[in-house]
């Protein structure tokens, strides 16, 4: 084993006054401490919060950038975090290591576990900014390592961990056209409930596109093919907003029934029909001040289209049965999986509403043109699985990952949630509650080609015994229905409307299947 020297840091120390982006500065440094000790893999993660976010890595597989590790759920990295030097953990340590089925290699693979760990805390002026950990699968591999050699190691990563958050502050703010870290989007994701993960060129110029438009009030235009993450995309616009602060007020503009659309988006007058035995605000006048998200623009009666393109040209309302018109101060996002230019030239949209709203328009690209956000997004979709079924740690064989990556998507992202939604059901029921679950690649109903496989074989039960395991693919996936709903209903306090949109479900539809699977 080679002893570590003082001189495999000299490319740090260069490194942090170097002119380099922040991608390729934490890359050459997991790579410089990859090879300066005797390790199988490397990871750099940023502290937000309570929760360590991976910047770079190496020797672990692609789907980690997905995953966020919170500090209460994995007892090691806390105790890393609360440390004040580098900490060793002893190969005999009966606490979980966050990386055991992540680390790529033959040895792991053979032997499966984690037996070696060292974390660094990262402290900038006595301020805790991350972790550098370092894994080995042979045991004792770090226990020559020389602590004053592990300590100057943890400052120089802490120094380029801090120098990569101010440059990319200093451009962000220098330079919105310029290139936009990824990690700044995510921060503003984490505190307003949402999160765009990848690191492909498409996305990459998604967020370029995010950060240059979202600062104005010019209204903006998303589209693009169902499942593909519009609404994510305009709630990071108002995030990044100037009117971040206020209510981002939501319309589906599909499910607006014709006799009731006008008083939905532009309220009525007391009197001004039958039933209206009081004032009504609209959306326009609840959103004074604030950004009207209107969702499926393409949906809109058309005998509404004036009013709202009078509201976007002159920021004036008029509620049914009122003559006096309001000015209200509204910032309008629009999102549609139609082409508009063609429902103009069959006469289903204004022309003129559409260049109204047409101003700036930002198009999400489907799912099978940025194949490199496939397994970010799984491990993503499977940490949030195993929240919210109480699984043990969810990982993903090699061959699921390319299975995966091979599909086409045509549901895009939202397949994608759904395919490995049934795919950790099914990986779950072959162990007990608790205990790590590996996703292989059968338990995954998507084909080489993409799409559903159209198979409907019976879902394998749990552990032998086991009186609760789902009979049939249809036992279980109403098994797992059950599970996200009540999960989601005690996240929101027992807020069903809440929780009918953390499910993507209308609250009726909720209701009726709460009751469909005995919830009710």
């Amino acid at each position: 084993m080679t002893t570590p020297r003082f001189a495999d840091l000299l490319p740090l120390a260069l490194d942090v006054t170097a002119s380099l982006s922040a991608a390729d500065r934490t890359r050459r440094l997991v790579d410089v401490v990859h090879a300066a000790l005797p390790c199988d893999a490397v990871a750099l993660l940023r502290l937000d919060g309570d929760v360590l976010v991976p910047v770079a890595t190496s020797g672990l597989s692609e789907d980690v950038y997905g995953r966020r590790f919170r500090r209460a759920e994995h007892p090691r990295l806390d105790i890393l975090c609360s440390a004040e030097h580098p900490t060793r953990f002893p190969a005999d340590s009966e606490l979980p290591d966050p990386y055991d089925g992540l680390v790529v290699g033959d040895a792991v693979l053979e032997h499966g576990h984690v037996h070696s760990c060292l974390g660094c805390p990262l402290r900038v002026e006595g301020e805790l900014v991350g972790v550098l950990t370092a894994d080995a699968v042979e045991p004792g591999a770090f226990d020559r390592l020389d602590d004053e050699f592990l300590s100057y190691l943890a400052a120089l990563a802490g120094a380029s961990l801090r120098t990569n958050a101010l440059i990319e502050a200093l451009q962000a703010r220098a330079d919105h056209q310029g290139r936009v870290a990824r990690d700044l989007v995510e921060d503003v994701l984490a505190r307003r409930g949402a999160s765009l993960v990848g690191g492909s060129d498409e996305l990459a110029r998604l967020r370029r596109e995010i950060d240059l438009v979202a600062p104005s009030d010019f209204p903006v235009l998303v589209t693009g093919e169902t499942g593909v993450g519009k609404e994510l995309v305009v709630r990071m616009l108002h995030a990044a907003s100037r009117r971040a602060d206020q209510t981002l007020v939501y319309v589906n503009c599909a499910a607006l029934p014709h006799a009731i659309a006008e008083s939905e988006l532009f309220g009525h007058a007391k009197g001004a029909f039958t039933g209206a035995d009081k004032e009504r605000f609209g959306k326009f006048r609840v959103a004074d001040g604030a950004t009207l998200f209107l969702d499926e623009i393409g949906e809109l009666p058309l005998e509404l289209q004036p009013k709202l393109l009078r509201a976007l040209q002159e920021g004036e309302i008029q509620s049914i049965g009122d003559d006096r018109p309001l000015h209200v101060d509204v910032r309008v996002l629009a999102a549609t999986n139609r082409d508009l230019e063609a429902e103009v030239r069959a006469g289903r949209f204004r022309a003129d509403l559409l260049h109204r709203l047409d101003v700036c328009r930002i198009h999400v690209p489907p799912l099978r043109e940025r194949k490199g956000d496939v397994a970010p997004l799984a491990g993503h979709f499977a940490d949030r699985g195993r929240a919210r079924l109480g699984t043990g740690p969810i990982r993903f064989a090699p061959d699921a990952l390319r299975r995966l990556s091979a599909g086409e998507w045509p549901g895009n992202v939202r397949e994608l949630e759904n395919v490995i939604s049934r795919g950790i059901l099914r990986a779950s029921a072959r162990v007990q509650g608790g205990e790590p679950v590996l996703i292989e690649g059968t338990d995954l109903d998507v084909g080489e080609a993409g799409g559903r496989s159209g198979t409907t074989a019976e879902a394998p039960t749990r552990a032998a015994g086991a009186d609760d395991a789902p009979r049939t693919l249809r036992d279980a996936t109403e098994d797992l229905q059950r599970r996200m709903i009540r999960a989601a209903v005690k996240h929101h306090g027992g807020n069903w409307a809440a929780a009918g949109r953390e499910l993507g479900l209308e609250r009726a539809n909720l209701h009726r299947l709460a009751r469909r699977l005995g919830l009710k």
